[in-house]
């Protein structure tokens, strides 16, 4: 098990660099059946960050509407987001590190959730191809999200351009360990190694 990964200064190309010490949110962002939760639990477990799932602050309405097959539309998505943005704001003034696992499927809704904390907030994007999670949907159980809405996923998705790509097609372990490579502008080695 590794130690605790400390937040890093990020020095990327075009960004100042963030306070040395500050805490950071990692988004892991994808369609539906794209790996988000597994990616981000397994991520978060070997940064020692606190995990958080975006489908645990949709509405009941939302949760009835995409359990039916219906897709969600802008409105019924963005108190939704406004809520996740109110929580990252609050984690980033407590200092918690924390992984998110959220589709943040437009530009407008990652705008919505950064706000201007872009400096700490990188952005993991599991792309996929349609074939590959749609077998992946079928073959798993969700509490509400219908295989169907795929489709209106990927017609959704606006790919994000400032994010780090990584292959869903991918085994979890590859996937995590090349998260945390990519990561390392954000984050420091760990202190230490334990048993």
């Amino acid at each position: 098990m590794l130690g605790t990964w400390l937040p890093a200064r990020a020095k990327l190309p075009g960004n100042e660099a963030t306070h040395m010490g500050d805490s950071i949110v990692v988004l892991v962002m994808g369609v539906s059946g794209s790996g988000k939760t597994t990616v981000g639990q397994a991520l978060a477990k070997q940064l020692n960050f606190e995990f958080s799932d975006g489908d645990d602050f949709h509405s009941e309405a939302n949760r009835a509407k995409m359990h039916s097959g219906q897709a969600l539309t802008d409105e019924d998505r963005q108190p939704w987001l406004e809520t996740i943005a109110t929580h990252i704001k609050s984690w980033l003034v407590e200092q918690k590190n924390v992984v998110l696992a959220c589709s943040a499927l437009k530009e407008s809704y990652r705008r919505t959730l950064i706000g201007d904390a872009e400096k700490r907030i990188p952005i993991l994007f599991l792309d996929g191809t349609f074939e590959c999670l749609h077998d992946r949907m079928l073959r798993r159980h969700h509490p509400f999200m219908n295989a169907s809405l795929l489709q209106s996923q990927f017609d959704t998705l606006e790919k994000p351009k400032n994010a780090i790509y990584l292959d869903a097609s991918q085994n979890i372990a590859t996937i995590v360990e090349t998260a945390l490579k990519e990561l390392s502008p954000w984050v420091t080695a760990p202190l230490g190694v334990n048993d």
